[in-house]
């Protein structure tokens, strides 16, 4: 079985509510990788509601020691006179 699509970390979204990176599926769920399973060297992030997965490129070096991601917050419109 083939993955149906390969997806770069930086391109999914951290989800604090499911403390997992998370990206669309077209079933309409997320798919959902865990920091413990990147910890793991894991690359197969699971939709729960279908049986799609994708593979996920990232640096394992980047997520060997690391706590939950921390993310700057997006910068807030600025009115201009």
């Amino acid at each position: 079985m083939s993955a149906y699509d390969e997806v770069e970390i930086e391109d999914m979204e951290w989800n604090a509510e499911l403390k997992a990176y998370t990206y669309p599926c077209p079933c309409g769920d997320l798919f959902q990788i865990t920091l413990d399973d990147l910890r793991l060297g894991e690359e197969i992030a699971r939709c729960p509601s279908c049986s799609l997965f994708l593979t996920v490129v990232y640096n394992a070096e980047d997520f060997a020691d690391s706590k939950e991601p921390t993310h700057k917050p997006s910068p807030s419109p600025v009115a201009v006179a």
